[in-house]
């Protein structure tokens, strides 16, 4: 049986303790029984100990790295047999000495989420963007809080794909509501008649082009993707997909658009393509109501990614 190992860092009251408690541990992935807590540092948000026997888990706490090597999570695989491990670990530790240790043969690293606080983000971009970035380069996901009006979204999010282009990243606002991304928050320009998606930019494309289709509508779009029809689909038409990674390893899925072609076209299942079509809003009699519609215009042979997999932001 495999364990998994979570970790949830970030610099300290940035939202850790939130995320674990309000996202991670509500996670329909997450398995019964103890739930090994490894707390790196005590902020403002505590964990009660009627939380922790609700959820049935039992915390350590951890006051130095050092202790935590491989006698350490042996002993800890010996003595609590935990279902899940999850670490919140301190921002100002190095996370390649946490993701280098030696584990147990049955633990698994299943996921790294960062928590950043928007109040301070401007700061530390201005002052100490390096580090910043470097306790975010491993991360799945990323929750920026506490986002005033005005916080430099676009600029963060650039900053932060140079490091790590798979990260997924979501704002929130003061208020802990998910900041809708803005045309400025997007990595591709949508102003003129095409809009060339890179590889890594595919998610972000798919959730936005069906929350706000007027920006793509009528627009020539280009992007790599792989070939796909459905049972029962037309010749006539296909799926250009991509796997998309929401949230960790075991809710990657296949998600494109359908495609016409205008005539019969031959495709080769999961065949790499570069896909040029033109965008539509319509209703399909086999898809139901409104969605996202792509024409074809061209379509060539292209090179599999370096990464497969995508996110969605």
């Amino acid at each position: 049986m495999v364990t998994p190992v979570f970790v949830v860092t970030g610099f300290l009251d940035s939202g850790k303790t939130t995320m674990i408690k309000e996202t991670l541990m509500e996670q329909e992935w997450i398995e019964p029984g103890l739930t090994l807590l490894l707390m790196c540092e005590e902020g403002e948000e505590e964990y009660t100990q009627e939380y922790l026997d609700e959820k049935e888990m039992v915390l350590l706490k951890i006051d130095d790295i050092s202790q935590l090597n491989t006698v350490f999570f042996k002993n800890c695989e010996k003595n609590y047999h935990p279902a899940q491990i999850v670490i919140e670990y301190n921002g100002m530790w190095k996370l390649e000495d946490l993701l280098t240790i030696k584990y147990p043969r049955n633990f698994e690293l299943q996921g790294v989420y960062s928590t950043v606080d928007g109040t301070t983000l401007d700061m530390y971009l201005t002052n100490m963007r390096n580090m910043l970035m470097e306790q975010l380069a491993e991360s799945e996901l990323i929750v920026v809080n506490r986002c005033a009006e005005g916080v430099d979204r676009s600029g963060f999010r650039r900053a932060l794909k140079v490091q790590n282009p798979m990260a997924q990243l979501i704002f929130e606002g003061i208020d802990g509501k998910i900041i809708e991304p803005s045309e400025e928050d997007l990595p591709y320009d949508v102003k003129g008649d095409k809009i060339v998606i890179e590889d890594m930019d595919f998610g972000i494309w798919y959730v936005d082009a069906y929350d706000h289709p007027e920006l793509y509508l009528h627009k020539e779009i280009e992007f790599k993707a792989q070939t796909f029809r459905p049972r029962g689909m037309k010749d006539d038409m296909f799926v250009p997909v991509r796997q998309i990674m929401t949230c960790c390893a075991a809710d990657v899925r296949y998600y494109g658009y359908p495609c016409k072609a205008g005539k019969k076209i031959q495709i080769s299942k999961r065949a790499w393509v570069r896909v040029r079509a033109r965008f539509e809003y319509e209703s399909l009699a086999a898809f139901g109501s409104k969605q996202p519609v792509l024409y074809l215009i061209d379509m060539e042979p292209a090179e599999k990614p370096s990464e497969e997999v995508v996110y969605l932001g």
